[in-house]
């Protein structure tokens, strides 16, 4: 009867939300657009005033994964969900094995420079939650503003172009707007540089194909979709010449990443050698895809409001693996910039995606006829969070290296798809090694 009584309580324990208290007083605070609205709150997180660039995010949940992408480095992030933080954050630390590369969320720390919500969460009810978004967003230095109308900022951002911002907190607040001159403009930085990594590290070493990765800012799903595929990773620095260790491996991929392309011509350059002379296969997403695209000879433009949420259309143009030609897929995206469409595409090259509801360039492929395996993906297949309908392209081109190490016939009008080729694999679990560069 003890033991029955004791579970009954252990049961409603849980189902209890957590009431989060308050890190810091809730002080006066004010978001400062640059075109000159205002809109008055009051701060949770850090108590401390920030510059920024003001975007919108549709995604309705995850609002961990998108506050740690680095994609969303120096940007104000407006929450188009009204109530955000009711589930709380989780412990942010696992295994570095063959299942998983050392956190749960997309990076160790919070990327975005502030969030902007309609209503946070006082309360918050998960069985992984181990602290409120306020505190989270305390502990990592990053200021949130709640009790403004995120649908009328949201609007204004969609029908004006995401706009530069400024949160004032505490003192602050009380100050007037800014001059449109003293905004601050995050893509005038090579944010890549920021958040990529500066020292060459391996993932899961036993795989038994071997993949180097750009890193521009790489979310951990990616790594981790790559790895549970049974990849050996070697993660390089962006601006890292692949060329001089290219043999050495069996494919190249390159990662998403924030800020303006432009910052990344180096990569750029340094990949127009690797596709001219390098006939295995390469893969990139969001950034990395633009760097492909830069590559190929298109040119990157900036958005009026971007893409970000999880929620957008694409019509797949061409068919390749474990994608179809005439099929709409559902992704999640987060991202300012996009490649031109231009008519005719760079020889070899042809438009693989297009967005259903802006029309602009979803991914790109190399052509049948042009000998090289390339493809680029402006969308997130590996979501975290979001739909997985294309989440089998990771698959196709873990597939596509394997073939390509065994020297495997493969028409190249029909690439491969994981299911034509299932590797027998044991895996061991790894430790993170540091290698020299």
């Amino acid at each position: 009867m003890l033991a029955r009584n004791l579970t009954r309580i252990a049961r409603l324990s849980r189902g209890l939300a957590t009431h989060a208290p308050s890190t810091s007083p809730f002080l006066p605070a004010v978001l400062h657009l640059k075109t000159g609205e205002s809109f008055a709150g009051r701060s949770f997180g850090a108590p401390q005033s920030i510059w920024g660039e003001t975007v919108f995010s549709t995604s309705i949940t995850s609002y961990t994964e998108s506050m740690t992408d680095p994609s969303y480095r120096g940007q104000i992030l407006v929450f188009t969900t009204p109530l955000i933080g009711n589930y709380g954050v989780p412990h942010n630390k696992t295994p570095v094995d063959d299942k998983d590369v050392g956190v749960i969320l997309e990076s160790e720390r919070v990327q975005c420079s502030a969030v902007v919500v309609a209503d946070v969460a006082e309360k918050f009810s998960h069985y992984t939650a181990v602290e409120s978004l306020a505190s989270w967003c305390a502990r990592n230095g990053v200021p949130g503003i709640t009790g403004v109308d995120t649908r009328a900022i949201t609007r204004l951002l969609r029908d004006q172009g995401t706009t530069l911002g400024r949160l004032a907190v505490g003192d602050d607040a009380s100050l007037p707007a800014p001059r449109p001159e003293q905004f601050w403009d995050p893509m005038t930085e090579n944010l890549v540089d920021q958040v990529s990594t500066k020292t060459p590290y391996e993932l899961n070493p036993k795989g038994d194909v071997k993949i180097a990765v750009l890193d521009f800012g790489a979310k951990a799903n990616i790594l981790r979709s790559l790895v549970r595929r049974g990849a050996a990773l070697t993660v390089l620095p962006w601006n890292f010449d692949f060329n001089k260790i290219r043999d050495q491996y069996d494919g190249l991929f390159l990662s998403n990443g924030p800020g303006d392309p432009k910052h990344c011509m180096e990569a750029a350059l340094n990949l127009r050698r690797t596709m001219q002379e390098w006939n295995k296969p390469i893969f990139g997403i969001c950034m990395g895809h633009q760097v492909i695209g830069m590559a190929a000879g298109l040119e990157a433009y900036r958005m009026t409001f971007g893409n970000r949420g999880h929620n957008q259309p694409v019509l797949a143009l061409a068919s390749s693996g474990s994608i179809k030609a005439g099929r709409v897929y559902v992704t999640s995206q987060n991202h300012q910039y996009a490649l031109k469409l231009q008519d005719p595409f760079p020889a070899g090259w042809e438009p693989f995606f297009i967005n259903c509801n802006d029309s602009s360039v979803e991914g790109i492929k190399s052509t049948a006829d042009s000998g090289k395996k390339v493809w680029g993906v402006q969308f997130h297949p590996e979501s975290a969070g979001g739909p997985l309908d294309t989440i089998e392209m990771f698959a196709d081109f873990i597939a596509e290296c394997r073939a390509d190490k065994l020297h495997l016939n493969i028409p190249r009008s029909e690439p491969m798809s994981a299911a034509q080729f299932a590797p027998n694999l044991t895996h061991a679990a790894p430790q993170r090694v540091a290698v020299a560069a």
